[in-house]
């Protein structure tokens, strides 16, 4: 039997406002975001606010808008959550270029949902996975590093590195050249592949969160289902006593970059016995393991279809970058959507992939608003997708009804209607009133109904 687990996405989008008339973007970074984040001031003094259907967005350090799923527990209701969050900020970037207008600034805004700005700095694409608090998960993600470290052969969003001779080479992955730790606690002066902060937002004594920062930002549906649905594989064959083959990398950090500079999958890194292996071999050997593992213990067997769905595109992606025959997944995987896209464009060109051109390309693909390639590209079937637009519109209303989540969104949306005075976090819901506050503390994330907050939610709509 599976066990229900809550997972999230924090994303952080890239922010400029270019000139429509050429030159000199007319605003900087944090002068664009004020634009883009007024009504969002207006509306709640704060750049800082949950919304209705249960998710976090915020401006972080950076001039980053940011925005944080609220909790979900299935793989369609991550990747709703997700899009959701590219059209709320859509939404909020036609509202602040209309403004651009109004005031005559010659502009206009863009977010791009990648991983590196125009000056090479980087910014990230989180995951966070409930775990249950165990003596054994620092051995756990310990033994997940080698998944990690290749899953960028399937997850990738795609990079164009431009080497000291001005030569344009295609990688796999854009964070894979910034990553510079493996496991830390850190998260200011330090990037690791998975952050062990203990932060559960659940009962400590109960729960902790699986914080990983090692994945790019995906634009496709299917790449984002990947991700998720292969980590949450690994999780659910641990807690059914499972575990991961020994393919200790010697050293992560060189490994990493290593995989993401070869497409074939065939560059080789040394394992901590001293022996080589591919980074596709190691992601084979992992998805071997759990598939095995999950099918011996007849735990398979109760997968639902979207989970069987992304477990044939695990075994798809590696097959694909095996053979160099990409036909199979050309457009369900970043990667290979936007290698595709740009192959296309640079040799009708004649250029090289340095070519200031294909770097605009680049940029349009990651785009979310309405100048980017997403939604044509999806609508013409060269990127799949794996909800609706209905289910995508609906998420940024509406939480996800299975965890608590619903309790959040449905008081924010009944305090915000009922113009009351009120405060909430991942755990907390406050209503303030000429009394004091009242406060319900929301510790399970798998709880989709708590009496208290439900009677706060009462009073307020009555």
């Amino acid at each position: 039997m599976i066990s229900r687990r809550v997972i999230g996405l924090e994303t952080e989008y890239g922010l400029t406002c270019a000139s429509i008339e050429g030159g000199a973007p007319p605003l900087d970074a944090e002068a664009a975001a004020g634009h883009l984040f007024r009504p969002i001031v207006e509306a709640n003094r704060s750049t800082n606010t949950f919304l209705d259907n249960g998710a976090r967005l915020y401006l972080d350090v950076g001039s980053h808008p940011e925005y944080a799923t609220a909790e979900c527990d299935t793989i369609d209701d991550v990747i709703a959550q997700d899009r959701a969050g590219d059209l709320i900020y859509a939404d909020f970037v036609e509202q602040a270029n209309a403004a651009l207008v109004e005031h005559n600034i010659a502009g206009r805004i863009h977010l791009f949902k990648n991983n590196i700005d125009a000056e090479g700095n980087p910014f990230g694409c989180h995951e966070n996975y409930l775990v249950r608090r165990q003596p054994t998960y620092r051995a756990q993600i310990q033994s997940m590093l080698p998944f990690f470290i290749s899953r960028q052969i399937m997850c990738g969003a795609g990079y164009i590195h431009v080497d000291e001779d001005g030569k344009g080479h295609y990688e796999f992955s854009q964070r894979a050249r910034h990553m510079d730790d493996a496991i830390s606690a850190a998260s200011t002066n330090t990037r690791p592949m998975i952050n062990t902060r203990d932060e559960p937002h659940s009962d400590a004594e109960k729960y902790r969160r699986m914080h990983v920062t090692v994945g790019d930002s995906t634009m496709a549906q299917a790449s984002t289902g990947l991700k998720v649905a292969t980590t949450e594989a690994i999780l659910t064959m641990f807690e059914a006593g499972g575990a991961l083959p020994e393919l200790t990398v010697r050293n992560p950090i060189q490994a990493i970059r290593t995989i993401s500079s070869d497409l074939t999958g065939q560059a080789a890194v040394e394992l901590a016995n001293g022996t080589e292996m591919s980074g596709l071999d190691i992601q084979r050997r992992v998805r071997d393991s759990v598939l095995d593992f999950l099918d011996s213990a007849g735990i398979l067997a109760d997968f639902d279809e979207r989970r069987h769905y992304f477990m044939d595109l695990w075994t798809r992606a590696l097959e694909a970058v095996e053979t160099g025959d990409w036909d199979s997944i050309a457009t369900d995987l970043d990667w290979v959507i936007k290698y595709r896209l740009l192959e296309r464009y640079r040799q009708r060109l004649g250029v090289d992939l340095s070519d200031i051109r294909c770097a605009r390309l680049d940029l349009a693909y990651h785009d979310i608003t309405s100048a980017g390639l997403r939604a044509s590209m999806e609508k013409t079937g060269l990127m799949s997708t794996v909800i609706t637009p209905q289910q995508a519109n609906e998420a940024k209303n509406t939480p996800p009804q299975t965890t608590r989540a619903k309790m959040r969104g449905d008081f924010v949306r009944a305090a915000r209607q009922a113009n009351r005075e009120y405060g909430v976090d991942w755990m907390n819901l406050r209503l303030l009133g000429p009394d004091g506050a009242r406060s319900v503390i929301l510790d399970d994330p798998l709880q989709a109904y708590n009496e208290q907050a439900q009677a706060l939610i009462e009073e307020m709509s009555s």
